[in-house]
């Protein structure tokens, strides 16, 4: 059979390489790999195959191959030992990415072999050759989905729904459309999705009782609504989880009221996964608000926050965000160590995701305009990061920076070079950028470089 025809039957296939995650850059897929070892490792749920063949097309796409075969052994390993009966239904993922990762090697004798088994079995379902449109894969896209980020809630929802109408009682199904409720909610903030969060969420701890994410979710929902129960949850959490994700979930919940609580909570993360750069990332963000707040033993606090900081960039050299983070904290003592950070930064821009570049441009300019009064160079660096027509919050940043810009060059007479600027905000503005609102803060770590979790 032909590459050319093997392709076409490749893009029937139900799997992680048809499935659109919008993941295109090497930030995301580093993440995301990070989180799901985590969650592989954790995870409550009887949905570990799936996970690992999400692995699996995350390692493809760093060009990991063997690794990537490896995750789908280990995924093939449980199907067989914890679903023999049903067998042949859950592993038609893990065969479809079977099937892609040898087209990529161009081991093509085993992609018709991989196709071959995909159609046999599709075949004693009675569906088309290549899809089969079934309960467990509704599930494993949604379970996909949540893991490639909370944005995709309204599509993962879809998904459980989907796997619902068949088996109306199954607990991961209802777990998961909880989840996707919750996520819905974070990206939208309607009445509708909080309810329903609250609702779900509320059944699936009461049947689950060590679904401690759910709890952390079901918090967050009831935050404001009822502080005394979203505590008492989240108390259990940090008593009895061991998954340093949702202790971390579970810490961010008390910033900034309880700074103290938060940081008590990550050191409890950092113990049990010292080699999690977020969980640093979070630390140093944690000294970084004492750092404002502190009247005396600033030294100090400044230290613990660049330990942190250095911490999560040795843990994860292409951690952008620790990076910028870092540089800010170098700059109250030792600019000149900031502008290194920030021409390094500069020097890798074309590699770095579009959001990425933007948050450069952005914390690069401030330092031309704030600490070398540098307006012509500071406008240059912002124009060049509003001009990039994605991201949400940097995007306003830079809009702002622009017009402060422009005042300070109207201040001086310099009437040319502010309307000049303001010319330019008119002409590259994008309104369904500019009016997007995601719900959500960039403040937690990489994975926002692109998506706006």
């Amino acid at each position: 059979m032909s590459p050319l025809r093997l392709k076409e039957k490749l893009q029937a296939l139900q799997c992680h390489f048809t499935w659109n995650f919008e993941i295109r850059d090497k930030v995301d897929a580093t993440h995301i790999l990070q989180t799901l070892t985590l969650r592989i490792a954790h995870t409550h749920n009887q949905n570990q195959p799936v996970l690992l063949a999400m692995q699996a097309y995350l390692y493809h796409l760093q060009g990991q191959y063997e690794d990537a075969l490896q995750s789908l052994r280990e995924a093939e390993e449980i199907l067989q030992r914890d679903h023999p009966d049903n067998f042949p239904r859950q592993v038609l993922v893990i065969y479809g990415n079977y099937a892609w990762l040898y087209y990529h090697l161009a081991h093509y004798d085993l992609v018709e072999l991989y196709l071959d088994k995909v159609r046999k079995i599709c075949s004693s379902l009675s569906r088309s050759p290549y899809a089969a449109q079934i309960t467990e894969i509704h599930a494993q896209k949604g379970w996909s989905l949540l893991a490639a980020g909370l944005r995709n809630g309204r599509e993962a929802t879809e998904c459980f729904q989907m796997a619902l109408r068949e088996d109306k009682a199954n607990g991961e199904f209802l777990a998961g459309l909880a989840i996707a409720a919750f996520a819905s909610w974070t990206h939208t903030r309607k009445p509708v999705f909080w309810e329903a969060a609250k609702k779900k969420l509320g059944a699936i701890i009461r049947e689950q009782q060590q679904n401690y994410e759910a709890k952390v979710y079901l918090a967050r929902i009831l935050k404001r609504a009822d502080r005394q129960q979203a505590e008492a949850l989240l108390e259990d959490v940090v008593q009895n989880s061991l998954d340093p994700e949702v202790l971390r979930n579970a810490a961010m919940f008390f910033q900034p009221e309880f700074i103290e609580k938060t940081i008590s909570i990550l050191e409890r993360a950092i113990s049990l996964n010292p080699n999690y750069h977020l969980l640093h990332y979070d630390l140093g963000y944690c000294y970084k608000i004492q750092l404002k707040e502190a009247k005396s033993g600033r030294g100090e606090i400044l230290a613990a926050a660049i330990e942190a900081f250095k911490e999560a960039v040795q843990k994860d050299p292409v951690s952008v965000f620790s990076k910028l983070a870092l540089a800010e904290m170098y700059g109250e003592n030792t600019p000149h160590y900031q502008e290194e950070i920030y021409l390094n930064l500069m020097s890798e821009m074309p590699s770095l995701s579009k959001k990425c570049q933007q948050a450069v441009y952005l914390h690069w300019g401030d330092f031309l305009f704030y600490k070398q009064k540098s307006l012509g160079e500071a406008a240059e660096m912002y124009k060049a990061g509003f001009a990039i027509p994605d991201g949400y919050l940097e995007r306003l940043q830079l809009k702002k920076r622009l017009e402060e810009v422009a005042g300070e060059f109207q201040q001086s007479s310099q009437t040319a070079e502010a309307k000049d600027i303001h010319d330019f905000i008119q002409q590259t503005e994008t309104p369904r950028y500019m009016g997007r609102s995601t719900g959500g803060s960039n403040r937690a770590g990489d994975w926002r470089c692109r998506e706006n979790v």
